[in-house]
């Protein structure tokens, strides 16, 4: 399988390019190995890169007074930046780590800004990965403020059940706001 075959998909369907501007991007990414346990993104450091998880696992929290609140999890090939850090060139507030080796596709940002003007779908590609972001950022505050952590596990269960294959229990329970422990018995009910 090449290493652009999942990334391909993606701007094949989501944002077209022609094949000439499909090569030269491409042409742009790094393909980078990292090992479980390293640090992607820390806070408080600029979002200097748009990042494709191809291969593997990460985590993404917030860390505050060293307790460490899991907000997202990457499981299949996907683009794993702070769109917002990224398109603002500001500071981000996330962290990510790999929970497994992983192969990152990376570009620098102002490379991938200019091609999307070259090409003329820059506008359309922000656009449309903030009117994502949004989407998917309001539908988690939603369900953390008005669903307790047995309906949320149980969404987890109907649409996220790679995640409960893959990632340890208890970032699950992190993810969920509960102790390992209210996640077991979570875990026993819904069985």
């Amino acid at each position: 399988m090449s290493t652009f075959t999942e990334i391909s998909k993606f701007f094949r369907t989501e944002y077209p390019l022609n094949q000439h501007g499909l090569e030269e991007l491409f042409s742009l990414f790094k393909v980078g190995k990292h090992k479980k346990g390293s640090l992607l993104l820390q806070a408080n450091t600029k979002e200097k890169q748009l990042r494709f998880l191809n291969k593997g696992i990460v985590r993404e929290y917030y860390s505050n007074e060293g307790k460490e609140v899991n907000i997202n999890f990457y499981v299949k090939p996907h683009f794993i930046s702070d769109l917002l850090a990224f398109s603002q060139n500001s500071n981000t507030k996330r962290n990510q780590e790999c929970l497994s080796s992983t192969e990152i596709l990376s570009i620098e940002r102002q490379p991938f800004l200019d091609l999307l003007e070259k090409y003329q779908c820059g506008r359309s590609f922000v656009d449309s990965s903030f009117q994502k972001l949004l989407k998917q950022k309001e539908m988690l505050e939603y369900n953390r403020i008005t669903k307790n952590p047995d309906e949320l596990y149980k969404e987890l269960f109907i649409y996220r059940p790679e995640w409960l294959q893959s990632i340890p229990q208890y970032h699950i329970a992190s993810y969920l706001n509960v102790t390992a422990e209210t996640l077991s018995r979570i875990r026993k009910r819904i069985s």
